[in-house]
């Protein structure tokens, strides 16, 4: 491993918060370097979340709170790349 994120793991956090386009999560991933990184920021805030009660006692609700966050406003960022749901424009 040469320390750069596996762009297929950060793939699957966007496709486990948007089941339903896969398929244009697939092809933006493959194409869309901005969009990649935008998947491998949304699957580090994820994990980051996911290991906040690791965190010292007194820092642990802010941090759940700033990484909650900071995934939302992702996922937003994420959909807005992924244009409307039903392929109108």
């Amino acid at each position: 491993m040469n320390g750069e994120p596996d762009w297929k793991h950060c793939m699957a956090a966007a496709l486990r918060r948007f089941p339903a386009r896969s398929l244009q999560i697939r092809e933006l991933s493959m194409r869309d370097e901005d969009f990649r990184g935008m998947c491998e920021d949304f699957a580090a805030a994820e994990n980051a979340l996911a290991a906040v009660d690791q965190l010292p006692l007194h820092i642990r609700e802010e941090r759940r709170a700033e990484f909650k966050g900071l995934i939302e406003s992702l996922a937003a960022e994420i959909a807005i790349a992924l244009g409307p749901a039903d392929g109108s424009i």
